[in-house]
């Protein structure tokens, strides 16, 4: 079977659409009207109706409303959208950030399950369950093999697709979660000590990390990771940012790189970290034409220090209104590649049958009155959907003169700098894309299936390192990188800086299973441009001694 990481957090965190919800209950004058019978409410009844009891063949009318309700919503905005009562729990887990489960991170390696961490402060983690551990049965179920496999409905034409690991990783969340204060009684495979061991588990809330990394990059540079806001987003951030003050960090790079957005209220708060108060952070206009304001408070513990903040194509929604507000506000340095452009605001309405709708409630817009949206068509959804693959053709992923701008929706900060509004922030700093080729991406294929084999065969002297270490002294005699490369079956040498590369990346998936996500980034960081970017600008701006 093929290998293919799954962090239970993260997994269900990209079920969460770009278009993620921001708000949190609806204000109609008179929300009666919306329950009232109607011409078009009964019309759809009576279509109903007549399918269910008079259509020749047997119809599953709700999947029927389904596709209905979804294509209908297609025909207003490209973030209107339908959440079946099947996705409803997932994504708003996501947004609650925390589950209820076990906490772990697995794997499926040759065909069972492999814990790949254990979440710190989780069900798991009291029990005593390990990383490396293999989890054989939950609940008389067996989770290994063929048996898992039919359990998950995998057929012998899906076997070793993305589709069977998707499956079968459903299948086994399926049986890890529950109820709350229920118990799974499970058997684990302990490799380290070649025992079969039983544990009994008492389900609950698991925490879904928003903030998967932070750490200083110099002794006067902090860096925080911020994948999407939820609720728990900004308590995260605040004990991040509290202990980096505490490592005397005078400059923070906020990454925001990736991040589909969430909250708008979560966002407002960590702006307001970074503003004195009375400063506008975002305003939204409904339909109507009633326009609700946000400022910044007296609250904010870093609204002297320097913050760089980092975006690309991938940062929408709420990333977006972080960055507009501090880049309209004339502070810090925006830096990267120019932001999807989302600025429309969704609230959640449930349909009273375990699903959803997220509708386009308002707009949002930037200190200086820029609409970030960008053009959208009913009758050509498909240039929107394909707006990435045009930013390739037309070459601003490379270069920022290739950004198409509209000087009618030209714009002006308090100090005077130029910004636009009609798609996305552009950012103050450029730094190209940095892609591998065709030919490359192939060396990058085995890189996590081979890096938790070699962890799992030296689980015990490798959980000895600290972090510092392992980046100063993994792999000097390059056994491992050349161990990697041997397992490839390459035709012809490889080129000296592509090693190179190779062998950063190796070492930093590596770190991920031996220290979490800052490991990862502590290396990754070093050959970042973006980071590297950062570094130019914080050696210019400081006074030579």
């Amino acid at each position: 079977m093929k290998n293919k990481i799954i962090n239970i957090p993260l997994f269900i965190g990209v079920s969460v659409a770009i278009g993620i919800l921001i708000g949190s209950t609806l204000n109609f004058k008179n929300k009666s009207i919306l329950f009232s019978s109607n011409s078009s409410e009964a019309k759809i009844k009576r279509l109903i109706n007549y399918i269910e009891y008079d259509y020749v063949d047997e119809v599953d009318t709700d999947s029927l409303l389904d596709i209905a309700i979804t294509n209908m919503l297609k025909k207003l905005d490209p973030h209107s959208v339908y959440i079946p009562k099947e996705e409803l729990q997932g994504v708003r887990e996501s947004m609650q950030g925390k589950f209820v489960g076990i906490g772990i991170s697995f794997l499926m390696h040759d065909d069972s399950v492999a814990v790949t961490s254990v979440i710190k402060g989780g069900p798991s983690e009291h029990a005593g369950i390990k990383a490396g551990d293999r989890i054989i049965i939950a609940n008389k179920d067996t989770l290994f093999g063929k048996p898992l496999a039919k359990k998950a409905g995998v057929t012998a034409a899906e076997e070793g697709t993305r589709l069977a690991d998707r499956k079968i990783s459903e299948a086994v969340m399926k049986s890890l979660k529950g109820e709350p204060d229920t118990e799974v009684d499970i058997q684990i495979y302990r490799r380290s000590t070649h025992e079969v061991l039983p544990f009994s588990i008492t389900r609950g809330e698991v925490p879904i990390k928003s903030v998967p990394a932070y750490y200083m990059i110099t002794d006067h540079l902090g860096y925080i990771k911020i994948d999407r806001f939820a609720r728990t987003t900004y308590d995260e951030f605040k004990a991040a940012l509290d202990e980096l003050i505490s490592k005397n960090m005078t400059s923070l790079v906020l990454d925001l790189r990736g991040n589909p957005g969430g909250f708008m209220d979560i966002a407002n708060s960590i702006v307001d970290e970074f503003l004195e108060e009375g400063k506008l952070i975002v305003f939204t206009k409904n339909k109507n034409g009633e326009v609700d304001k946000s400022f910044s408070t007296d609250t904010g513990d870093f609204e002297d220090g320097k913050v760089y903040v980092l975006i690309d194509q991938n940062s929408a929604s709420a990333s977006e209104i972080v960055a507009g507000a501090l880049q309209d506000n004339d502070r810090g340095v925006i830096v990267g590649r120019r932001s999807f452009g989302k600025g429309l605001v969704q609230q959640e309405m449930d349909l009273g049958d375990g699903s959803a709708v997220r509708l386009t409630t308002s707009r949002y817009y930037t200190p200086t009155g820029r609409s970030i949206q960008k053009p959208y068509s009913h009758t050509n959804p498909k240039s929107y959907e394909n707006d990435y693959i045009n930013r390739i053709y037309n070459g601003e992923l490379l270069s920022k003169d290739s950004i198409k701008v509209n000087d009618t929706l030209k714009f002006i900060t308090p100090k005077g700098k130029i910004v636009y509004g009609g798609g996305g922030i552009i950012p103050d700093v450029f730094v190209p894309v940095d892609t591998l080729n065709s030919f490359e991406t192939r060396y990058y294929k085995k890189l996590n299936a081979f890096a938790f084999k070699y962890v799992d065969n030296h689980r015990a002297e490798m959980e000895q390192w600290d972090l510092p270490t392992f980046v100063k002294e993994f792999d000097k005699n390059n056994e491992v990188i050349n161990q990697y490369i041997s397992e490839l079956d390459l035709q012809g040498p490889m080129f000296p800086e592509t090693k190179e590369k190779l062998q950063l990346y190796l070492k930093a998936v590596i770190a991920r299973d031996l220290f979490g996500e800052t490991g990862y980034y502590t290396l990754t960081h070093t050959k970042d441009n973006m980071i590297v970017k950062v570094l130019e600008l914080e050696n210019q701006s400081t006074p030579k001694q």
